[in-house]
């Protein structure tokens, strides 16, 4: 059986306990155990409740396969305890492979763990991390990272898809895939996938007629979507939608599709086995040298490119 222990400083993030939790108690060949840093068998979360059946520290010995740093409150007052840092340090030179869930970063690299390692947090924390903690290289934008035998992940449902990849690595993808259907996961999203989609995190500030006209989009994108197109579905001259794209989303309305087709087809490399010809022709590029262009102006890199780094992701 391979020992997965789970803890982090009180009060702890639910999920990032709770998500690792229900991942690997769903696949065969674990044994986990959740830890608490004091000498109670209970560990206190954000949400004012404990989880009982928690081993205090002192019980916590011998080798371990999987290290899990939850985060939560208590990893990111920034003062932290030493005893159980010591800990942490000395826990994770004894285990196969060590990851942290959220904030739990932050315990890591007070450790000393990430020292001279490629590390991912909470998109709100990666600055501060990378001030507090200037020997850890912060990449903001990937839901989880892999530096040798170090795991970090962003917030808290990053974890859930960590722990997958973490599953599927010891039994492969069809198991992964198991679990995650058990826990009506949508699908398994690979490391290297952005902590937020552009798009989305303009649904907020847009309009109702806009909002729709996206959808449609998404929908239709092999169709011609040119500015006199879109602008005649929303009932308004060209010049006039225009000018609601740039105030809405400030993206000119090429930029605006653009940057749509290259996010679905971001989604169709990450979970799919099509070739770059089959998504650009799905995803409305003209050709596959047409989407290379396209995806090199948005995200600067091209599509083969992309393609590459998430095959790579894991390895």
């Amino acid at each position: 059986m391979r020992k997965v222990v789970i803890i982090g400083a009180p009060p702890i993030q639910v999920l990032d306990v709770t998500g690792p939790l229900e991942v690997f108690s769903g696949a065969p060949g674990y044994e986990v155990q959740l830890g608490n840093p004091g000498g109670e068998r209970s560990l206190q979360t954000n949400r004012g409740f404990a989880l009982t059946n928690a081993t205090p520290l002192a019980e916590l010995t011998g080798p371990i396969d999987t290290l899990v740093i939850a985060g939560g409150p208590g990893s990111e007052a920034g003062v932290y305890d030493a005893s159980f840092v010591s800990w942490i340090a000395t826990a994770a030179a004894r285990s196969r492979r060590v990851a942290s869930i959220c904030t739990g970063a932050f315990l890591l690299a007070a450790a000393g763990v990430l020292n001279g390692k490629e590390a991912v947090t909470h998109w709100r924390f990666c600055d501060r991390l990378a001030k507090d903690f200037p020997r850890v290289t912060v990449r903001p934008e990937s839901i989880y990272l892999r530096d040798g035998a170090v795991y970090t992940s962003a917030g808290i449902t990053a974890g859930i898809d960590l722990c997958l990849a973490l599953v599927e690595e010891d039994h492969g993808h069809e198991v992964a895939l198991r679990v995650a259907r058990f826990l009506v996961m949508f699908l398994v999203r690979p490391g290297g996938q952005s902590q937020f989609s552009h798009m989305l995190s303009r649904q907020a500030v847009t309009s109702q007629p806009l909002r729709e006209l996206q959808v449609w989009m998404l929908e239709n994108l092999r169709e011609d979507l040119s500015v006199e197109r879109l602008a005649d579905r929303m009932g308004v001259s060209a010049r006039h939608f225009a000018r609601v794209c740039l105030r809405e989303t400030k993206m000119n309305p090429g930029q605006f599709v653009d940057r749509m087709r290259v996010e679905a087809a971001q989604q169709m490399i990450d979970s799919s086995a099509m070739g770059l010809k089959e998504v650009a022709d799905a995803c409305g590029f003209r050709s596959a040298d047409g989407m290379r262009g396209t995806f090199l102006r948005v995200l600067g890199v091209t599509a083969g490119e992309y393609a590459h780094r998430f095959q790579s992701t894991m390895r």
